[in-house]
């Protein structure tokens, strides 16, 4: 269990597909994710260099937030990738949930980078990862297929440990 402000994040198990399903499926955050039946199934039992987690609100599950972790001693870092209920939206769940991972990565994984990569077109997403001390990177031309087969543009972002800006901080 990693402890946030007001979040709680603990590593998801299979009994949490359900709610990841709703999640995921609810058309506001269905449009930047993939399907939502198989990103639900593989958060619940993802790859090996995959960790998955629940995030908690109140008691409820409200989310999911990931990290992809580089290994290679040289390249040590790791990705980041975030979905919240719809209709939790705008009461900073997320940016908690982003900063308290962060946090346990820098300081207990020992990463010092970070890298989340937006649709370009997520203005609230690009957003909230800025006010988090994320920068942009660059553009990622055609990086996503989309379910419907269209190819759409991804914006990379990363965060080095100094640079982490706790939620309504910035």
């Amino acid at each position: 269990m990693i402890e946030g402000r007001a979040v709680r994040l603990r590593r998801a198990v299979r009994g949490d597909a359900e709610r990841f399903r709703e999640i995921l499926g609810h058309p506001a955050v269905a449009r930047w994710w993939g399907d939502a039946h198989s990103e639900a199934a593989e958060a619940c039992d993802p790859p090996e260099n995959i960790r998955a987690y629940a995030i908690e609100y109140e008691g409820t599950v409200v989310g999911l937030i990931q990290s992809c972790e580089e290994p290679t001693p040289e390249y040590r870092s790791a990705g980041l990738d975030i979905a919240v209920d719809a209709h939790r939206h705008g009461r900073g769940i997320g940016g908690d949930a982003l900063h308290t991972l962060a946090r346990h990565l820098f300081e207990v994984a020992g990463h010092h980078r970070l890298t989340i990569d937006p649709a370009a077109d997520n203005a609230g997403a690009i957003r909230l990862y800025r006010r988090l001390g994320f920068r942009p990177v660059g553009l990622m031309r055609q990086y996503e297929r989309r379910p419907d087969g269209t190819l759409r543009d991804g914006l990379l972002m990363d965060l080095l440990a100094d640079e982490l800006v706790a939620p309504g901080r910035s």
